[in-house]
Order: structure tokens, then sequence, then C-alpha cells
């Protein structure tokens, strides 16, 4: 993970400080999640959600939590990345509008060395009538690779 807060995150709280409109407080967080995706601070992605609900601003269910997902996939954190897939489960979302995070989520589980969870997802995909692409796919086979690999005693 690198060190330091983006830049973002401190123009989103420095926002909410200064009363802005929902929609613009709204803008800023998800700007801040997104500037955390980038920077690898999956933790303070997960925070800014936090901090959105606290303060009445419901996320926006795609762009906010896309980018949680994606800055949890960059720092391999699996775990996380399928909790807020699950929140945006919860939203009852049509599926074609989660498919990038259900690919984004695929993808952690492959960079945490997860494949159990890479093929429940592929399955919940294939359930709600979504084609695996390419990246699903991939990220699934690699991630069984990894684990044929590592079990063989062929290292990683």
């Amino acid at each position: 993970m690198r060190e330091g807060r983006p830049v973002a995150a401190g123009a989103c709280a420095a926002e909410r400080d200064a009363g802005g409109g929902a929609g613009a407080r709204r803008h800023h967080y998800n700007a801040g999640i997104s500037a955390c995706e980038k920077g690898e601070q999956w933790q303070r992605a997960i925070a800014l959600l936090s901090e959105m609900w606290q303060a009445t601003l419901e996320p926006d269910v795609i762009i906010s939590y896309n980018a949680g997902i994606s800055a949890c996939e960059k720092s391999e954190q699996w775990q996380p990345a399928l909790t807020l897939l699950s929140e945006m489960l919860e939203a009852k979302l049509e599926p074609d509008v989660i498919f990038f995070s259900y690919n984004a989520a695929i993808s952690a589980c492959e960079k945490g060395g997860q494949w159990q969870p890479a093929l429940a997802l592929l399955s919940e995909m294939r359930e709600a009538k979504l084609e695996p692409d390419i990246t699903s796919s991939s990220a699934t086979t690699l991630g069984l690779a990894r684990a044929r690999r590592a079990s063989s005693g062929s290292g990683p």
C-alpha cells in the first residue's frame, strides 16, 4: 500500500466541512474514493463510504461502490471487495449495471489467491444472466493456475 493520503480525500473532507450541497458533497466523496483506488488505499476508500452514510449522503451505488471494490482489488483485499459487492447486490440493481463490480471482485479474489470465491462469483454471474467476459474468465483461470502451482510446490 502506498503511504500518504490522497489529495482528493482531503478535498472531500474540506467540502463536507464547508457545507456544500448534497450533490457537490457526493461528487467530492466519489472523487476521494476514486483517489483512494488509484493510491491503493482500500481502508480509506471504505472509510469514505462509511462517512457518506453517516453524513446521510447515500453513496452512488455504482460509482462509489465500484471505486471501493477497485481499491480493494488493487490492494489484493478480496474479503472487503466481496463485502462491498454484497452491499451492491442488496440494492437490487439491474445485473448489467454491476458487471464491472463482479469483474473487480473476481480480480480481487485472484490477486488474493482465493480461487473458490472467484468461481462462486462466476457462477453468480451466470445465474444473473451475465456472461463472463475475458476479464472475469482470465482472472479466475489465473487464480486456479496459481493455486495449482502452489499445491504442487512449483512456486507462484
